[in-house]
């Protein structure tokens, strides 16, 4: 659990998870939303914190029926399983990196004025949890062979990078921010996913832990 390789998979787990946080989908939807409606800042990051834990919520879930899933099989594969968990997240990597850019349109909740809050909260909450952070899940797989302690851990890095980068460029753009120069995050996103998954495939693959 404290080896080298456990904490490189955690270091780029968290870059990997506020990243994707940091991509303004995640955060200027809350923004616009909350100027329409003329939410004060504490109720806007309110929400924002209420959509990221649901976000967080569904993407725990699925990697635990990955983790499920890999436990299942794990015996029959014996000493391939480290093979096939690298070359997997090798795939991923890859298939991110060659689907470079792709829409990152805002979602139709920011554009639109509601009735009520509690409608804008819902729209909101629901448009981000059905959207989980898919480029965390080959993480769990990753850190499987160490227990559940490492499932454990790998789900506080997640909540708390996606909390922060959501929580903080929310913040900073209710302050006054613009866009915060992000669009170099909109247009390389997937490739730094896609690299950061590689390296982390290779390494699983040929480096036993």
């Amino acid at each position: 659990m404290t080896s080298p390789f456990f904490a490189s998979i955690a270091v780029t787990a968290f870059a990997v998870a506020f990243l994707h946080a940091a991509l303004p989908t995640h955060w200027l939807p809350f923004v616009l939303v909350g100027r329409a409606q003329k939410w004060s800042t504490g109720r806007t990051l309110g929400v924002t914190l209420l959509a990221g834990i649901g976000h967080v919520g569904l993407t725990i879930a699925l990697g635990l029926a990955l983790v499920l899933a890999g436990m299942a099989l794990q015996p029959s594969l014996g000493g391939l399983f480290h093979w096939i968990v690298g070359g997997l997240m090798i795939a991923v990597g890859v298939f991110y990196m060659v689907r470079g850019r792709h829409n990152h349109a805002l979602p139709e909740a920011s554009r639109r004025i509601y009735a009520s809050d509690r409608a804008a909260i819902a729209a909101l909450v629901t448009l981000l949890t059905l959207s989980p952070c898919e480029a965390f899940l080959p993480y769990y797989l990753a850190g499987m062979e160490h227990g559940w302690v490492a499932f454990l851990v790998l789900s506080a890095i997640l909540t708390a990078a996606t909390a922060a980068g959501m929580l903080i460029f929310t913040g900073l753009s209710l302050a006054g921010f613009k866009r915060l120069g992000l669009q170099w995050v909109e247009r390389y996103e997937e490739t730094i996913l896609g690299v950061a998954l590689v390296l982390v495939g290779l390494a699983v693959a040929f480096l036993k832990t």
